[in-house]
């Protein structure tokens, strides 16, 4: 018997807008797994940094935001909780304009911990920066912030 394809939560997620950052970037998702998580952006001047290109804190951003998706549709539903402890995003392209694409996939997934890969390209296909996010998987008890972590701010 053939195992049913992940459920895809892109539609719910972006109607949701419970990402400040993804709805002040524009960043929308097309795909919501917890095997892959796909995003596009349309790039903007608020996007742009002062030689004109995209600013590495939104490639930076968008490997962070995914791979936190990947990993939080992994852990949720076992009532865990998922933060980022480590980032590293290489910047492969300058971009000015067009559409950037992302893919976010998992690399290990442990008990503890995760590590996601995500890729991002022009509208070309050519890679313009990668990353690979580290993410601790948290407890259903656990304190972040002066706040239980799942707890909505």
């Amino acid at each position: 018997m053939a195992e049913a394809p992940p459920e895809d939560l892109a539609a719910a997620l972006n109607a949701a807008g419970l990402d400040g950052w993804m709805t002040a970037m524009g960043l929308q998702l097309t795909r919501a797994t917890r095997d892959e998580v796909e995003a596009e952006l349309t790039i903007g001047p608020q996007h742009r940094q002062a030689y004109g290109i995209v600013h590495g804190g939104v490639h930076a951003g968008i490997v962070e935001t995914l791979a936190s998706i990947g990993a939080a549709l992994h852990a949720l539903p076992e009532g865990r909780s998922i933060v980022g402890v480590e980032n590293h995003t290489s910047f492969l392209r300058a971009v000015r304009s067009g559409r950037l694409r992302a893919v976010a996939r998992p690399i290990d997934r442990g008990r503890r911990t995760q590590v996601w890969e995500v890729s991002v390209h022009d509208d070309d296909g050519r890679l313009c920066a990668s990353g690979r996010v580290r993410l601790l998987v948290l407890e259903p008890d656990a304190v972040l912030a002066g706040q239980r972590a799942g707890a909505p701010g």
